[in-house]
């Protein structure tokens, strides 16, 4: 597999009942979690822990920061995390492939300094099952 380049990677949502590209993001990334459950006990035959599996919750957090443009996926993010909605969302990997399933913006930021432009970052947390395909 070659090298791919950061800037192909996108965070897509619903505008308009259309899956559209977040436009400005600079930055984007992904982080899959999952809870562990610890079985150890006094009888355990080793002294590592013992996991259960597929035990705990698992979770997809996704973050995105840019340069704000105006957009309206942009726009439509910031009335998204106001009203706390759960909507689909993908994360476009290139040579990867795709993250996809609901998520709530669980954080969101506007920024700018005085000579420098506007800035926004969101957080996404996953709110069912994501698919990966």
């Amino acid at each position: 597999m070659t090298a791919q380049r950061g800037k192909d990677i996108m965070i897509r949502t619903l505008v308009a009942a259309v899956m559209t590209t977040v436009a400005g993001m600079r930055t984007k990334s992904l982080s899959i979690n999952s809870e562990i459950v610890d079985v150890s006990d006094s009888g355990s035959t080793n002294e590592f822990r013992e996991l259960l599996a597929n035990a705990g919750i698992k979770s997809v957090g996704i973050k995105g920061s840019g340069v704000f443009k105006d957009s309206t996926a942009e726009n439509t993010l910031v009335t998204l995390a106001l009203a706390g909605t759960i909507q689909a969302y993908e994360f476009v990997y290139p040579g990867l492939g795709t993250f996809s399933g609901s998520f709530q913006i669980s954080q969101c930021e506007l920024a700018g300094e005085y000579k420098g432009e506007a800035t926004f970052s969101f957080s996404f947390e996953s709110a069912g099952i994501i698919t990966f395909v």
